[in-house]
């Protein structure tokens, strides 16, 4: 039976993370861009509609989630994290949707939280962050 991965260290998640944007910046100017020709350029940018401000954050948290639950469902890594060589892992080796929806809303808990979800990282022993205690998951560091 192969060891466990050592658990990363919060520098190697925030550089993840950082790596991530690229990514998700890309997919955010494709949903506005979708969204820009849906309404054939007829709402007024500067001042949008409530329903069109609206409905464009819920698009764009939407593709969000999407990016990170598929990701860590299909291997448990996204860009970033396989850059970095971290993995999310499970103790049954199986982060199902439900989970991984969990982690994704509680690591926006742990962001919104002024990041003290993820500063956990320096006080739990298995430097696991709040949304890894609530989704019964642990990032580890692969080896090279």
């Amino acid at each position: 039976m192969n060891a466990p991965c050592p658990p990363a260290p919060l520098w190697r998640r925030l550089a993840a993370m950082l790596y991530d944007l690229f990514p998700l910046i890309g997919l955010w100017m494709a949903v506005a861009a979708l969204a820009l020709a849906l309404t054939q350029g007829r709402e007024d940018v500067v001042h949008p509609s409530a329903l069109y401000r609206h409905g464009l954050q819920v698009a764009l948290l939407g593709v969000t989630a999407a990016y990170f639950v598929v990701s860590w469902r299909r291997g448990g890594q996204t860009l970033g994290m396989r850059a970095w060589k971290l993995r999310v892992a499970t103790t049954d080796g199986r982060l199902g949707w439900g989970m991984a929806l969990l982690r994704f809303g509680m690591a926006w808990v742990s962001l919104l939280a002024l990041g003290a979800g993820f500063l956990w990282c320096l006080v739990d022993r298995e430097r696991r962050a709040w949304h890894d205690l609530a989704a019964g998951t642990r990032v580890e560091r692969l080896p090279r």
